[in-house]
């Protein structure tokens, strides 16, 4: 099973690792669904335009933290724990389902956060 370590130097740059990596991921997932908004045609130009400006906002935040405490390859290497940890879990599941006849797919079909991280950079 993976686990994730926020050791690093000290205890307060793994906890800073690990914040600013779950943040990462959480602005990964609005821009996905705003683009999705958009393709919905959900969204004003106006709102496309607000969007964006906003999500590049916290974007450079987070890499002027991420720069500021030099923590970058910290928080690289929190993300790739936590897609080890994610794949450890649709294994489970793909174990599980299985056992009881009614198989998902295999983990391999299964776009992970990492193939996912890869396409938004």
């Amino acid at each position: 099973m993976t686990t994730i370590d926020i050791d690093g130097e000290d205890a307060s740059d793994g906890l800073l690792s690990l914040v600013v990596a779950v943040v990462e991921l959480l602005v990964e997932a609005m821009e996905r669904e705003a683009i999705r908004r958009m393709e919905s045609g959900k969204l004003s130009d106006e709102q496309i335009e607000q969007l964006g400006q906003q999500l590049q906002a916290i974007e450079a935040e987070i890499d002027d933290i991420k720069e500021t405490s030099d923590i970058e390859n910290d928080v690289d290497n929190v993300r790739s724990e936590l897609d080890g940890i994610v794949d450890d879990a649709l294994r489970m599941i793909d174990t599980e389902a299985a056992t009881a006849g009614t198989g998902r797919g295999s983990v391999a079909d299964t776009p992970t956060a990492a193939s996912d991280r890869e396409g938004t950079r």
